[in-house]
């Protein structure tokens, strides 16, 4: 199982940089461009058992990823998914004196040997900065709510 963990202390309260992470319009706003996430159903929704597509957005091939919501309670979104990829997407606002502290815990298998080996030889690496980078912007969104 792979595992990519980071956070990012924020200067805005933890109900802003929640609002970040589950309002569709502010996530497309840090979210990498590439990236696009979907309803399943009518509305757009982080409820507990509500599903989003996140999509890939290359030449070609829109590789997607269907989310469930399976864990919900304030400042906690736990998304698991299913696809080319299988696994959790954990995002957790911890209040602080400051701010917030948000840890974003992103576990996954990837069932197919033949996709496991080339995304560990060519974008696990850039998996990885990519996501540190999106916590940045997501940080730079919060602090301008805030």
């Amino acid at each position: 199982m792979g595992v990519f963990e980071q956070s990012v202390s924020i200067r805005a309260n933890a109900t802003t940089v929640e609002r970040c992470i589950c309002d569709r319009t502010l996530m497309h706003q840090w979210l990498n461009p590439a990236l696009r996430c979907e309803p399943m159903g009518e509305t757009w929704s982080t409820d507990l058992h509500s599903q989003t597509r996140f999509m890939i957005q290359i030449p070609l091939w829109q590789p997607s990823l269907i989310s469930t919501v399976v864990e919900r309670r304030p400042g906690l979104v736990v998304w698991a998914f299913s696809g080319f990829f299988s696994g959790q997407d954990r995002w957790e606002c911890i209040p602080t004196d400051l701010g917030t502290h948000l840890v974003n815990r992103f576990e996954f298998e990837i069932p197919n040997p033949l996709v496991a080996f080339g995304f560990n030889q060519f974008a696990a690496g850039w998996t990885k900065q990519d996501m540190e980078a999106q916590l940045q912007r997501l940080k730079q969104v919060a602090e301008r709510m805030g």
